[in-house]
């Protein structure tokens, strides 16, 4: 964001024969990497809602954090989207074949959060033939020749119930339309069901897994966690919102804060390491944000959409106050990265005391489902946290070691 305020306002100054203020530097290198994140990864996630899935959804809220901050270790940094879809529940629409599109694309990854904790389960017809057609027909998916398009689906029951949206014909037009169909059957493999879905799948170049959604959520707590939970907080009081969506995202980003932290402390730590990384984005509303973005001029908002702090100020000390807040963040992130990467070693090295028990999870799923995919477009990952031996922990750790 920084860099994006700074080169607008350098832009203007330099018009005039006046020097831009400091932090313009830093902003254009904030931009240049900014604009090198090019190509886009856009993720839609189909959730079965029905009456046994609560445990499928728990996993969603639980471990979406895990699965962005992956994504977040990739080379080049995409650009992430995320859709969420419901299907299979008798509160839905039966019109649409009990189907329901949560959020279309988007970054705000708060929102995301938002809607995956107001799902419920409710009965249901499982129609995966409907609810794939209807993320491949109606979102506002990205150009492919710059985005990897990926669908994710998982539920419980049969695929082939839908017969007036057969699976096999929407897996072909979503693969025509090349998106990739990543199908996980919440049950054994040896099912009935399962080989259905994993046509799924293959009718549409994606990847097929089964989970044990009651049982196969691993969250380990580790001696990072309490101060990963207080730098979030921390890195709440670095925005400045904007606009007329700012006190509702500023007042949601705190709401999903405490959704994170009422499901355990490794999920609040985790979502504080995505908070800290690059595809975190909340430039619609945070001035920060916004400025790492080269169409953004700081100078076109309103005063009266601006932060009080800033109101009636010059150009240049509006944009001396952001710089500083970016500042302030970017020193906060540091940290968390370090954190961060602690903690994955830690987890690491507890899941493979329990012999790799995570392969079962649903985050697990995506996560090989994505990466795999994702090498293929031609982003590079990291190596999996080491697992030969923990890290050194903290010599008064606020929470004891623990698997949770």
């Amino acid at each position: 964001m920084r860099t994006l305020v700074a080169l607008s306002l350098a832009a203007a100054l330099s018009s005039l024969g006046v020097a831009a203020p400091r932090g313009g530097e830093a902003c254009q290198q904030a931009q240049k990497a900014n604009a090198q994140a090019a190509q886009t990864i856009d993720l839609a996630i189909c959730l079965d809602t029905s009456g046994s899935m609560n445990g499928l959804i728990d996993s969603a809220r639980t471990k979406i954090w895990d699965i962005v901050s992956d994504l977040a270790r990739a080379t080049p940094a995409p650009k992430l989207r995320v859709a969420v879809l419901q299907y299979g529940n008798d509160g839905l629409n039966p019109e649409n074949g009990w189907v329901s599109v949560e959020t279309d694309f988007t970054d705000n990854l708060d929102v995301v959060s938002q809607k995956l904790f107001a799902l419920t389960t409710n009965g249901g017809t499982e129609l995966v033939g409907r609810v794939v057609d209807k993320a491949t027909t109606s979102l506002a998916w990205s150009d492919p020749a710059n985005a990897l398009r990926i669908l994710v689906v998982a539920g419980n029951e049969s695929a082939d119930q839908d017969q007036t949206v057969k699976y096999q014909d929407a897996s072909k037009r979503a693969i025509e339309k090349t998106i990739l169909v990543n199908a996980i059957y919440c049950g054994a493999p040896t099912d009935e069901a399962a080989p259905a879905w994993k046509d799924v799948a293959l009718l549409a170049d994606g990847h097929f897994a089964t989970i044990d959604q009651n049982n196969g959520t691993v969250v380990v707590a580790t001696p990072y966690d309490t101060e990963l939970v207080e730098l979030s907080g921390k890195l709440n009081r670095t925005y400045l919102g904007y606009g007329s969506a700012a006190e509702w995202n500023a007042t949601n980003q705190v709401a999903q804060d405490f959704n994170a932290a009422n499901s355990s402390s490794a999920a609040a730590a985790q979502r504080c390491v995505t908070k800290g990384g690059g595809l975190y984005d909340n430039r619609g509303w945070d001035l920060v944000d916004a400025c790492k973005d080269a169409a953004f001029k700081l100078g076109d908002v309103k005063d009266e959409e601006l932060p009080e702090a800033i109101r009636g100020k010059t150009l240049a000390e509006k944009q001396a106050y952001v710089d500083a807040k970016a500042k302030e963040r970017e020193a906060i992130q540091a940290r968390v990265k370090e954190l961060g990467d602690l903690r994955s070693t830690f987890v690491a090295a507890e899941i493979a005391k329990r012999n790799g028990s995570d392969r079962s999870s649903f985050d697990r799923a995506i996560r090989d489902a994505i990466r795999a995919q994702a090498t293929a477009r031609g982003f590079t990952f990291p190596p999996e946290p080491a697992t030969a031996a923990q890290p050194e922990t903290p010599k008064d750790p606020a929470t004891p070691a623990r698997a949770g």
